[in-house]
């Protein structure tokens, strides 16, 4: 049985060494005129070549007179070496009579023996004179074909695997949120229906925001007010207290159902909060204004919104605001005269009218082109103008939380005293 020479040989078992060469190695050779495109195959065909010298009995080859390379040359300069360029032309049949082992090296790498070896028990009936070559790549073309189809199929099993795993994780991701989600709605829906049935205990039990008001019942007790008071006269460590009564300072202001208490007083501030209880009734709560969170000297007042009627009175549960101990609660009656709504306050200091004084000054702005100033001192009852004042805030005004003679300086004391 003779083999194929020359072109068609060894261009058939080059084709056959660039297959297996790319299986094996994963790496896709260009078959084109670039020389370095080949290089890779070159040089694993080297190997074999280059040992060609010794290996003629066991792999069946003819023999090679050894190459003792004197200079210890590498790749590609040894006797036997593979180069790109001449697999190339080899590959694109350019050679006639291609290197002899060229051909056993490839022979060696693709059937395990030389071309003598492989003459003696052919394994491929392509290398063998007379065979039908075109056929035989036409079969090897398509069983190509086939396990590139295989590869494409598994690689797409495979992709759709993971999709699906990845779609499946992503579902337990969604389904986990939701469920976090409905968890922490109801957590809130709870606390939010436990705060609101809370508030509305509070809110009844406390009595707070018992009645909405009108427009109307707002914009008559919003705005700037006068307040008097007769408290002075129950400090038993002031000898002077006889008649002695203060002038303030009252802003209210509507907010949501209630209305912010602010009183601006001679030497003392009080801050708080006002709301009806029914039509034209109101409930005043305020304390000392500090710079802590304490509570300090908290009043309860109720103040009635007489229509009609220039001073407001209201009855107030409030302190003596004595010195030390002395300081008790008091009840006292009140009175409210309102100045008019809007602008805004500011309080006056060092200024000559101050000293003049000795009182706090506060101006009122309504407007750009309009304000008014309130002088806050203690004055005698006896010199105030407004002559309806007097029998609303004298000593008889004052109740005390137990009775105490002469803690309250009458006129008939003071004449006695005389």
């Amino acid at each position: 049985m003779k083999l194929k020479t020359g072109k068609e040989e060894i261009a058939y078992l080059l084709e056959q060494v660039i297959k297996k060469y790319q299986l094996a190695t994963g790496q896709r050779i260009v078959r084109n005129t670039n020389p370095k495109n080949y290089e890779e195959v070159a040089k694993t065909l080297s190997v074999i070549s280059n040992e060609l010298p010794n290996t003629a009995p066991q792999l069946e080859h003819d023999p090679y007179p050894p190459d003792p390379n004197p200079k210890q040359l590498d790749y590609p300069h040894r006797k036997y070496d593979i180069t790109g360029v001449q697999l190339k032309d080899a590959y694109n049949q350019l050679v006639a009579h291609p290197r002899s082992f060229l051909i056993d090296a490839s022979y060696i790498y693709l059937y395990g023996v030389g071309r003598k070896g492989f003459e003696q028990n052919p394994q491929d009936s392509n290398l063998v004179e007379g065979s039908d070559t075109s056929l035989t790549l036409l079969k090897d073309e398509q069983e190509a074909l086939r396990q590139q189809l295989v590869a494409c199929q598994q690689e797409l099993a495979a992709t759709s695997i993971r999709l699906n795993a990845s779609f499946k994780k992503q579902k337990t991701v969604w389904l986990v949120s939701l469920l976090s989600l409905l968890a922490i709605l109801v957590v809130v829906s709870v606390n939010w229906f436990t705060e609101r049935t809370e508030w509305s205990t509070l809110r009844k039990d406390l009595n707070i925001l018992p009645y909405q008001p009108t427009q109307a019942e707002v914009d008559s007790l919003s705005g700037i007010w006068l307040y008097y008071t007769g408290a002075p006269q129950a400090r038993g460590n002031d000898p002077n207290r006889y008649h002695q009564v203060a002038n303030n300072l009252v802003e209210i202001i509507y907010k949501d159902g209630y209305f912010t208490f602010y009183r601006h007083g001679a030497n003392i501030d009080h801050t708080g909060y006002v709301q009806f209880e029914s039509p034209s009734l109101v409930s005043i709560y305020s304390r000392v204004k500090n710079n802590t969170s304490n509570v300090e000297s908290p009043i309860h007042a109720l103040l009635r919104l007489d229509k009609g009627k220039g001073h407001l009175t209201s009855i107030a549960t409030t302190w003596s605001f004595d010195t030390g101990k002395s300081n008790d609660m008091i009840g006292i009656r009140n009175v409210f005269i309102k100045q008019g709504e809007g602008g805004s306050l500011e309080e006056i200091i060092n200024t000559p009218e101050n000293a003049n004084c000795h009182c706090k000054i506060m101006k009122w702005t309504q407007s750009p082109n309009r304000s008014k100033t309130f002088q806050l001192k203690y004055r005698l009852l006896d010199t105030l103008a407004d002559e309806s004042l007097k029998n609303l805030i004298n000593e008889k005004s004052i109740l005390l939380r137990e009775p105490q003679e002469g803690l309250i300086l009458t006129p008939e004391l003071m004449n006695k005293q005389q």
